[in-house]
């Protein structure tokens, strides 16, 4: 079955990224920062927030509550990558 230029290949995008070792621990750090947030009171399941690392997990930055705040989805997604 040939696939549309324009249509993306899930499978493939997690055979070759998401599913990598290292893509895995960052998920699960990402996950553990955003469940330290909703007991600490700062995050809330639907409330449009996203856990911010303030140095990225990609560029050493760890799960430290000094490395961690809470921003808009659009702020905290809404940069660009390649500056």
């Amino acid at each position: 079955m040939a696939q549309d230029k324009d249509t993306r290949n899930y499978r493939k995008e997690y055979d070759e990224y998401q599913g990598t070792p290292e893509q895995k621990k960052h998920r699960a750090m990402r996950n553990a920062a955003r469940r330290e947030m909703v007991r600490e009171g700062k995050a809330h399941k639907g409330d449009g927030k996203d856990v911010d690392h303030k140095k990225m997990l990609d560029k050493g930055g760890s799960n430290a509550r000094s490395n961690l705040r809470m921003l808009s989805i659009k702020q905290n997604r809404g940069w660009e990558r390649n500056h």
